[in-house]
């Protein structure tokens, strides 16, 4: 026999009606959040993009990745770097958090503090909240990240090309269960260095050759954690608080980028998060429902820094045009990045694990002096186009790409405001990218300054 289901159904006359915030919550979606990623293999202007909308947000979060992280954001002519902490950190009326998805070096992030702090950024450790769930990265997980590296180079003849900032090393602890989180160096001390004196144990085990002063370690991480106990919080509340109080606006600063991406990039050379929009609601703690807008961002062409596949790169003038105009040089390790031509494939994939509600095309004045611009707009495997993005690097490495060519506009962009000043084959360049990948292009970047980003719409 067939039964409808309705609500009566399952009433339960015992249970007492919900009120106060329990009603508020089940009621109310509370805040949306906004979202800011990077659509390429990072390095896409992301900070330029956050710094925009963070001007008028009352929260700023990071909720994944750690120091390797590197965004470089200019507001009146001076140039700020950040690693760990969010680039919100400049607006002195918002609060910045550090999210428990987030894996913490302690020197890195106060040596990041003092720097800033050198070029007029005052008052920054004020305005941080840092995750009492957000797990640790030592000075031996940096060791431990070299000898990796050195240990894939002999044994496979490559690396992975990481910044040896200890990410990965950090994120298997936490995902061994040995990791040792913030909330635990503010607990019991005497706890703490029983458990990280294991976990050195357990990397020497390993790594015979690695050497750790675990005394002198202990000692530094019990002055460091002093000075960060006035910043900590319960991540999860916090942000509970934040979603369903008084309206704010929030905004989460994604590191990273999407094919980097632990699931979804170009395995094995990724990251060791995920740095795409499920990483927003792990990382923080935050539900689905409550996430706004995702936006989108991608350079005008297409650069990685390390080793794996990249189908669109220029080993030839075009490639070092690029490298050269656009400065592509990694904030944090200061390696050359790897450049070529817009590949709308890769953007497509990013849309299709995301859902951007719009994108920000950084970069463009950097095309300014090209005869003609190429587009990848399709892969190829034995003269088939294939649909989807490929898992197997193998596989990517035999893509053929299907390019679209432009004729360049050959014109100065850098000093354009408003979408009228850009030349006609420029905004048909942006206009053929929108539809492409079927979102609409909000903001298009023409230099390095926070005026530089023509806001469309």
């Amino acid at each position: 026999m067939s039964h409808t289901w309705s609500a009566k159904d399952h009433k339960n006359t015992s249970q007492p009606t919900a009120t106060g915030p329990q009603k508020r919550a089940r009621n109310d979606a509370g805040n949306k959040v906004t979202v800011v990623l990077g659509a390429q293999w990072g390095d896409e202007g992301k900070g330029k993009v956050v710094d925009l909308l963070a001007v008028e947000a009352d929260v700023v979060c990071r909720c994944q990745g750690g120091n390797n992280a590197g965004h470089t954001v200019v507001v009146d002519g001076k140039e700020y770097d950040f690693h760990l902490l969010p680039s919100g950190i400049i607006n002195p009326k918002s609060t910045s958090l550090i999210g428990n998805g987030v894996v913490i070096h302690l020197p890195g992030l106060f040596e990041e503090g003092d720097k800033n702090d050198k070029k007029g950024l005052k008052g920054w450790d004020k305005r941080l909240i840092v995750s009492d769930r957000a797990h640790l990265v030592f000075d031996f997980h940096q060791v431990v990240d070299g000898l990796q590296e050195s240990e894939r180079q002999a044994q496979e003849g490559k690396n992975i090309g990481t910044t040896k900032k200890g990410i990965g090393p950090a994120y298997s602890s936490k995902a061994s269960r040995t990791g040792l989180r913030v909330c635990d160096l503010l607990g019991d001390f005497k706890d703490f260095s029983m458990r990280f004196k294991n976990l050195v144990r357990q990397y020497q085990s390993m790594y015979p050759s690695l050497e750790v002063d675990t005394e002198d370690q202990l000692k530094q991480l019990k002055e460091y954690g002093e000075r960060l106990r006035p910043m900590v919080r319960d991540g999860v509340y916090y942000m509970y608080e934040a979603l369903h109080g008084h309206p704010k606006k929030i905004l989460v600063e994604g590191a990273n980028a999407a094919l980097l991406d632990i699931d979804f990039g170009t395995y094995p050379f990724v990251t060791s998060s995920n740095c795409t929009v499920g990483g927003a609601c792990t990382g923080l703690g935050i539900p689905p429902l409550n996430i706004g807008d995702v936006y989108g961002v991608a350079k005008a062409y297409t650069t990685r820094v390390g080793i794996g596949a990249f189908p669109t790169e220029q080993l030839n003038a075009d490639g070092e045009l690029l490298q050269t105009r656009g400065r592509e040089v990694g904030v944090t390790t200061g390696r050359k990045r790897r450049c070529g031509w817009l590949d709308l494939v890769i953007v497509r994939y990013a849309h299709m694990i995301n859902g951007f509600t719009a994108i920000a095309l950084t970069k463009l004045d950097i095309l300014d002096v090209l005869d003609e611009i190429k587009v990848g707009v399709a892969y190829k495997l034995n003269g088939k186009r294939i649909p989807h993005f490929p898992a197997n690097m193998d596989v990517l490495h035999k893509v053929e790409v299907e390019y679209e060519t432009f004729p360049g506009w050959k014109t100065d962009t850098s000093a354009a405001r408003k979408w009228n000043d850009l030349p006609p084959k420029a905004q048909n360049y942006i206009r053929f990218i929108e539809n492409h990948i079927g979102v609409p292009i909000k903001w298009v970047g023409v230099g390095k300054s926070r005026e530089c980003m023509i806001q469309m719409f």
